[in-house]
C-alpha cells in the first residue's frame, strides 16, 4: 500500500510528463479499492480523532482527469457523466429504493437501505445505516454503521484542498430531517440531532445543561442531544439574532439504543 500511496502522490504531482496506460491502472486499481472498502478517505485513530488520507483523494481527482464522457441508461433514464453508476447491489447485500443513486468510488456496506437519496464518490456508508429519502451524502463524507440519515439530511462533500476532513458521522448516530451538517465537521458516537439542525466547521456548538455554558465548534460530542438555537450577535447596524447549535441533554448510553432514543426524544420534546 505504501507503494501505491507514493505512485499515487507522483503521478498527482506530475511526475510524468502524460498519463500512460499504467497511470491509468494505478488509479484504478485505487478506485476499485475504495469502491469496495479496502480504502477510505479517513480512517479512525482513536476516540474522536481521524487521519485523512490525502493520497487517496489525489487518486480520486485523477479519475476524474483520465476518464472520458459517456451515456448510461438505466431504464428509460440517461445520464452523461465521467463517473459510472455503483452497480450489483444485490451480491453486495445492499438495499436500493428507486430512484436512489450512487456513484461508483462510494463504498456502500452490507445491511445498509438507500431509500430515493444520492451518495458520492469517495464516500463511505457503514452496516445497517439508512440513507433516507432525498438525503444527500457528498464526497468523501464518513458515514459510519446503524445511523440514520433522515429525509432531506445534507452531508458536505470534500475533494479539495486535499488536507481537509470531510464530514464524519460515527456509529449509532441520528441525523434529524433537514439537517446539514458540513465542512468537515465531526459527529461523534451516539449523538442525536434534531430537524433543521445546521453544523459548520465555525457553528457555535453550545451545552447548555450545566450552569456554565461550554462552546464547541466543528464538533458535537458523543452521545449528546442537539436541537437549533440562536444567540445575540452586535453588528455595526445593530444586534441581531445568529444560529447556532444547543446541546440540551445526553443519549443514555447503559440502554439499548432504539429505547434510548425513543426516550431522549421524548424527554427533551426534540422533533426529528
Amino acid at each position: 500500500m505504501d507503494e501505491l500511496e507514493k505512485k499515487i502522490r507522483g503521478l498527482y504531482a506530475g511526475a510524468s510528463p502524460e498519463v500512460t496506460d499504467e497511470d491509468k491502472r494505478l488509479v484504478e486499481e485505487v478506485m476499485e479499492q475504495l469502491d469496495g472498502g479496502v480504502l477510505r478517505v479517513a480512517s479512525p485513530v482513536d476516540e474522536g480523532n481521524w487521519v485523512v488520507h490525502e493520497w487517496v483523494k489525489q487518486a480520486i481527482l485523477l479519475y476524474f482527469k483520465i476518464r472520458g464522457m459517456e451515456t448510461c441508461e438505466a431504464g428509460v433514464l440517461e445520464f452523461h457523466d465521467k463517473i459510472p453508476l455503483k452497480r450489483d447491489y444485490a451480491s453486495l447485500g445492499i438495499r436500493v429504493v428507486p430512484h436512489a443513486v450512487a456513484r461508483y468510488g462510494a463504498y456502500i456496506a452490507p445491511g445498509a437501505i438507500l431509500m430515493p437519496s444520492y451518495v458520492n464518490i469517495g464516500a463511505r456508508v457503514g452496516e445497517g445505516t439508512m440513507v433516507d429519502t432525498w438525503a444527500t451524502v457528498g464526497s468523501c463524507a464518513q458515514i459510519g454503521n446503524n445511523v440514520h440519515l433522515s429525509g432531506g439530511v445534507g452531508i458536505g462533500g470534500v475533494l479539495e484542498p486535499l488536507q481537509a476532513a470531510p464530514v464524519i458521522i460515527e456509529d449509532n448516530c441520528f441525523i434529524g430531517s433537514r439537517s446539514i451538517i458540513v465542512e468537515g465537521a465531526l459527529i461523534e458516537k451516539g449523538a442525536v440531532i434534531g430537524a433543521n439542525v445546521v453544523i459548520t466547521g465555525s457553528t457555535r456548538i453550545v451545552d447548555v445543561t450545566k450552569e456554565q455554558e461550554v462552546v464547541y465548534r466543528g464538533r458535537v460530542p458523543a452521545g449528546s442531544v442537539v436541537i437549533p438555537g440562536s444567540f445575540t450577535k452586535t453588528f455595526p447596524a445593530g444586534n441581531y439574532q445568529v444560529p447556532c447549535a444547543l446541546i440540551i441533554g445526553q443519549r443514555n448510553s447503559a440502554t439499548d439504543l432504539k429505547t434510548s432514543l425513543n426516550d431522549v426524544l421524548r424527554e427533551h420534546n426534540v422533533a426529528v
